[in-house]
């Protein structure tokens, strides 16, 4: 039996990993950040001591904020990493690393594949590439980067439960129409890396774990109204200009998905696809309340 480890496990993510990991049947040991502090190297190579796959879900999530405090951020989606994949290497753990597109500068027109150059426009860019580079360079044989974008689920904050929330308080919402990306369904990403996790002959290296397509933040919402039953003329189209925010986004972070074939592996599935099936679920449904 193959034993997990999924740290930063009271995460949206990492939740849902740990969620489909039990549903799998797997021995599972589920970390929150009060359980494991990965700047801790001490208690890191407790905790991965023991295990086979670990899975990285921890990691300092605030953009914004991260632009005032780049040191701590680093700190947690850099030297983390660091820490994690030397106590893989100590151990003979295989290591996922979830990172994001924030890596890339944004600024192509065309989905960029897994080898396209790094390029990071703000700190948590940076932070997160640092994390990168460490799994990279101590596991090149077992080590695994998965770079996910526009992450929503049940289990935290994000876009899609924020736009349906002020359905209820607002009768328009303005949403930015000129960043593409591709949104991806939390629970969509947990499968992918129990997939992979669960394949040790995959090659190590960079995946893209995002839904196949692409939109604005402003289709995200018009098409989470539309599936939720609620008039989508009420999600208004404008630019990033109009809300001015402490650390620059990528204009374009839509992810090519090529590498998944090589660990016999297909990409996420489209993104309305997972949209409609995860607008179904209890904890969104209750956002709209009953239809």
């Amino acid at each position: 039996m193959t034993r997990w480890l999924v740290t930063g496990a009271g995460g949206m993510l990492g939740r849902d990993l740990a969620e489909v990991l039990g549903a799998a049947g797997e021995h599972v040991t589920a970390l929150d950040r009060a359980a494991l502090d990965i700047t801790d190297p001490r208690a890191v190579g407790a905790a991965v001591a023991g295990h086979d796959v670990v899975v990285n879900c921890a990691a300092w999530t605030d953009v914004d904020g991260a632009e005032a405090a780049e040191a701590a951020a680093t700190a947690v989606n850099g030297t983390g990493p660091r820490h994690l994949a030397l106590a893989c290497r100590e151990s003979g753990a295989r290591l996922l690393q979830v990172s994001t597109d924030y890596v890339l500068p944004g600024d192509t027109d065309r989905p960029c594949p897994e080898d396209a150059p790094t390029g990071p426009v703000n700190a948590y860019g940076r932070a997160k590439l640092a994390g990168e580079r460490a799994v990279l360079e101590l596991l090149p044989a077992t080590g695994y980067v998965v770079r996910t974008a526009w992450l929503y689920g049940e289990h935290g904050p994000n876009f899609v439960a924020t736009m349906l929330k002020l359905a209820a308080v607002r009768d328009t919402v303005d949403v930015v129409d000129d960043q593409y990306g591709q949104p991806t369904w939390s629970h969509d990403l947990a499968r992918q890396l129990h997939a992979l996790g669960g394949r040790p002959a995959a090659p190590a290296g960079v995946y893209h774990g995002t839904a196949a397509g692409r939109t604005t933040w402003f289709g995200l919402a018009r098409a989470a109204y539309r599936v939720a039953g609620l008039d989508p003329e009420r999600v208004r189209p404008t630019t990033s200009a109009a809300f001015p925010r402490p650390a620059a986004r990528p204009g374009y972070s839509v992810l090519g998905h090529d590498r998944w074939a090589l660990a016999g592996l297909a990409p996420l599935p489209a993104w309305e696809t997972s949209l409609a099936e995860a607008l179904r679920r209890p904890a969104f449904r209750a956002l709209t309340g009953p239809r």
